[in-house]
């Protein structure tokens, strides 16, 4: 991600900036998922309360927040030791961000509580469930062939999107995932979709890594058919 430090006053300022932009997207990206028409009828909205509507719809803001949290402290990120002082920086950043958004839109601060813990605790969640997907794909991938180090290195850039993508359908469907399968994959390609956004402006438009990843996940679509 390019940005001109010339243009403000501390790193904190710019932090404050791009987290802004980034939450942002994050809601951009949920509402664009939230709309598509595909999406309202595998989550059987026609038999959902506006409440329940709305509560998948947080559940879409927050997964995306909690990838670009992930994606800020991945270790495989393709940046320089000194920016990702700054990344650390940006993390912490990112929900006050959107709740700072909130806030502008006139949510009352008893709410604004509750949004702060829920993606707290969604990116606790989130960021656990990391090892068990790591090690899944690793089972897999090993059981075909052996692993070299290209497929650990695939294996571990889908690894924040695929925990994201688990997590938020399994809270989507409030943990009844069976036969919600089409409901999954299309929101693993939603967030997937968003993740390689991220990534790429994070790491300045080099994108063949990214190219290799995008290969494996349509390998992982597939087996889900």
């Amino acid at each position: 991600m390019t940005m001109n430090k010339s243009q403000f006053e501390s790193l904190d300022q710019m932090a404050g900036y791009t987290a802004a932009a980034l939450a942002e997207a994050a809601a951009g990206s949920a509402f664009h998922l939230f709309r598509d028409k595909q999406f309202r009828p595998l989550a059987n909205f026609e038999k959902l309360s506006q409440t329940e509507q709305d509560r998948i719809f947080n559940e879409l803001v927050i997964a995306s927040l909690v990838l670009i949290m992930l994606v800020l402290e991945a270790p495989d990120l393709r940046v320089s030791r000194e920016f990702r002082d700054y990344l650390a920086d940006l993390n912490k950043s990112v929900p006050k961000a959107y709740l700072d958004h909130l806030r502008s839109l006139g949510v009352k601060a008893r709410h604004l509580r509750d949004w702060k813990k829920l993606i707290a605790m969604r990116y606790e969640e989130y960021a656990r469930d990391r090892h068990d997907v790591r090690a899944a794909a690793m089972h897999i991938e090993s059981s075909k062939k052996g692993l070299n180090l290209d497929d650990l290195s695939k294996i571990q850039m889908l690894v924040p999107v695929q925990a994201v993508a688990i997590g938020c359908h399994h809270h989507i469907c409030r943990g009844k995932t069976d036969g919600r399968d089409e409901l999954f994959k299309l929101t693993l390609r939603s967030l997937s979709r968003f993740y390689v956004e991220v990534r790429v402006r994070l790491e300045g438009g080099r994108i063949t890594p990214l190219t290799r990843a995008r290969v494996a996940l349509k390998r992982i679509l597939r087996r889900l058919k």
